[in-house]
């Protein structure tokens, strides 16, 4: 097909942007542009805008046109080259029935309940999943012993198959549960036995799950503020009310949240790394957090979600430890330990839930697949586990030691980064002046991830919610160095 020389600026139609919404502007114009696309406005072979006339038509600046038309070139709705212009697809990833403009009448809220309307609308991180600079979450993949893992899943099949093959324990296999609840009493201070333990398919099922289970429509629930999108959305899945609880240099801020929400009837909390400002609860906190919830009778969800890498001291004692009256549920996952599509994590519950919760296991999913769960308790019961947890603690170290150095040098004078005392990622505090979704924009145009502090408070920040953070865990130090000073150029430049 021959493609038209002249853009299509009138083919477009009217864009309503929402200027002073909460969705970035480049977000908005991309979820514009990819549905004139589907909806045929824009042909394929037909010729985009040049970013700097759609900047101008639609009042805009050039670096949100441009964001747009990146995303669009990732995702496969356009093509292009330098100099000739940007072009759409011949052959698009979602035209058919069911693709994403059938999505894109979902998020609209056609035919969804109002549960299912508030988790479409919910604001989520997209996760970089190229291992770019700073992305958040990655592990150091080169790192993992893969060769034995494949060894471990074939001894398994070989020796247990028929076994294997049989339907699942709601609860998870019983000889895995037994390894992870010995570690966590000997590593965690976490009070707990076999049977208390609960395999789910990652950390966000468990929250999930937690949340179908302990709350009603309407009951509202504390969440950090600034915090992870995906735990609130475990929540909303639920119809929770969300009562968004600031942190401070101590936690959560137990006082603002019986405040705002004293009668809550359960808390979402991150004591020991909070994410994303990196702090630790401290101990008048944890005891005070405990108290509201045996006086309210309320739960205390603890998502402990990458506290094996502590690089001041042996990692702290869960806040579950200390909890005497059966209110608390920890949650945990090895993704971060050994690989993200490992998809596997558990749920300790208190004694007088375990029922309940292999009763909604049964309903819901029936059990989280056999297989990798046996690979991984030979991994934990041979003790590769433990060895590749103190490979990572010392390979991060020497590479959080050095992303340091690096902002230090860098950012001097400009910016100043925040290491927390565990985790795979530092913040680094952007001055008044330098919005952090503008820096973060141009980042990603130059093959950088940094996802903005800004975006993780369900309200205005302010000047403390302006910063970006920095996943360091993937990258050798060189690489990381190079990225700090392309990033610096970008924002003192």
């Amino acid at each position: 097909m021959a493609r038209s020389a002249r853009p299509v600026l009138s083919s477009l139609g009217p864009v309503a942007l929402d200027r002073a919404g909460a969705e970035p502007l480049h977000r908005q114009l991309y979820r514009a542009l990819r549905q004139a696309v589907l909806d045929g406005r824009l042909r394929p072979g037909e010729r985009l805008p040049p970013s700097r006339a759609l900047a101008t038509e639609w009042v805009l600046s050039r670096n949100t046109v441009v964001t747009a038309y990146d995303t669009l070139l990732a995702e496969g709705y356009v093509t292009g080259r330098v100099g000739a212009g940007t072009f759409v697809a011949t052959s698009l990833p979602d035209a058919a029935p069911g693709g994403s403009a059938g999505r894109d009448e979902a998020r609209r809220g056609v035919g969804l309940s109002a549960r299912g309307r508030a988790l479409a609308e919910a604001p989520s991180i997209t996760r970089d999943r190229v291992g770019r600079p700073f992305a958040l979450g990655t592990p150091d993949l080169g790192a993992f012993p893969f060769a034995l893992w494949a060894q471990l899943l074939g001894r398994c099949w070989r020796q247990g198959g028929r076994v294997l093959a049989t339907e699942p324990d709601p609860l998870g296999h019983v000889p895995l549960r037994t390894e992870i609840a010995a570690y966590l009493r000997a590593v965690r201070a976490v009070r707990c036995e076999p049977e208390q333990v609960v395999i789910v398919s990652g950390a966000q099922q468990g929250l999930a799950l937690m949340a179908q289970l302990l709350l009603d429509s309407g009951d509202e629930a504390w969440v950090e503020e600034p915090g992870w999108p995906g735990n609130r959305a475990a929540l909303l899945g639920a119809g929770a009310r969300l009562v968004p609880v600031p942190v401070d240099g101590e936690g959560i801020d137990v006082a603002a949240g019986m405040a705002r929400g004293a009668d809550a009837r359960l808390a979402l909390v991150t004591p020991s790394h909070q994410f994303p400002l990196g702090v630790t609860m401290s101990l008048a906190r944890r005891l005070r957090l405990l108290d509201w919830a045996a006086a309210r009778d309320a739960w205390i969800v603890e998502d402990d979600y990458d506290s094996e890498f502590r690089y001041a001291g042996p990692p702290l004692a869960a806040l579950q430890g200390l909890d005497g009256a059966g209110r608390v549920i920890y949650v945990g996952s090895f993704s971060k330990v050994m690989f993200p599509a490992l998809r596997l994590g558990y749920v300790v519950v208190p004694p007088d839930l375990v029922e309940p919760v292999r009763a909604a296991r049964r309903h819901f999913d029936g059990g989280t697949s056999v297989v990798p769960q046996a690979a991984l308790h030979r991994f934990l019961a041979d003790g590769h586990f433990a060895s590749h947890l103190r490979a990572m603690r010392s390979l991060y170290a020497v590479k959080r030691t050095a992303i340091l150095a690096s902002l230090a040098n860098a950012f001097a004078g400009f910016a100043t980064a925040e290491p927390g005392e565990a985790g795979m990622h530092v913040l680094l505090r952007l001055p008044p002046d330098c919005p952090d979704q503008l820096l973060a924009e141009r980042a990603a145009r130059i093959g950088l991830t940094t996802p903005p502090l800004s975006t993780y408070y369900r309200t205005d920040g302010g000047s403390a919610g302006n910063g970006l953070l920095l996943g360091f865990a993937a990258h050798d130090p060189a690489a990381l160095d190079r990225a700090v000073r392309d990033l610096a150029r970008l924002a003192t430049g």
